[in-house]
């Protein structure tokens, strides 16, 4: 039954974890007056659970692109849901992305360059919205330090702080793991 919820590519056997999640999302379906009509037509690609080091944990749950924007309609409300289901563990929804590698060549129908948004920078610049939505970033540098590490310093906006201060060491580990990259935020004032 929670199937319906899950689709994978190629028709993959979802797992254990994955199952339970999208068991939970249709859950909510039934019970939850105000996300029942939005939950309806929406499924999840995936679902992870990564360890983000102090004890706690995050769930990355993969979305397809094409409606990432109806899970951002009704995100708060689902990720308030989720985590009180899922409790002690913090949920990010996340766009499922393809990244083309520079070798990329169409077919012989479509000429053209590889597209913007699916180059290896676009794709983890999405991923690093996507983990802090419902907040707007409003800055972004990159401090490269003596040793030749690179921190990318994030400025979020200044009227969330409330609300995100708290999450900022799990969106800046889910990072790291998804990306391999170092990333500090900090609040615009």
């Amino acid at each position: 039954m929670s199937n319906q919820k899950i689709k994978k590519a190629s028709g993959a056997e979802p797992d254990e974890f994955e199952a339970q999640v999208a068991q939970e999302l249709l859950n909510l379906e039934m019970t939850s007056t105000e996300l029942k009509a939005s939950l309806r037509d929406l499924y999840i690609t995936a679902a992870k659970e990564v360890d983000c080091g102090a004890g706690s944990k995050a769930i990355i749950i993969y979305v397809p692109f094409k409606l990432q924007k109806s899970f951002q309609k009704i995100q708060a409300r689902l990720v308030r849901e989720l985590e009180k289901k899922f409790s002690g563990r913090t949920v990010m929804i996340v766009a499922q992305r393809n990244i083309l590698g520079k070798s990329y060549a169409r077919s012989q129908k479509t000429k053209g360059l590889r597209p913007r948004s699916r180059t290896l920078t676009a794709v983890q610049d999405a991923i690093l919205e996507d983990i802090v939505y419902p907040t707007e970033i409003t800055g972004k540098r990159t401090r490269c330090k003596v040793d030749g590490r690179r921190v990318m310093k994030v400025y979020l906006d200044g009227r969330d702080q409330a609300n995100v201060e708290g999450r900022t060491d799990t969106y800046a580990a889910v990072y790291g793991k998804l990306t391999n990259k170092q990333v500090a935020f900090h609040f615009s004032s």
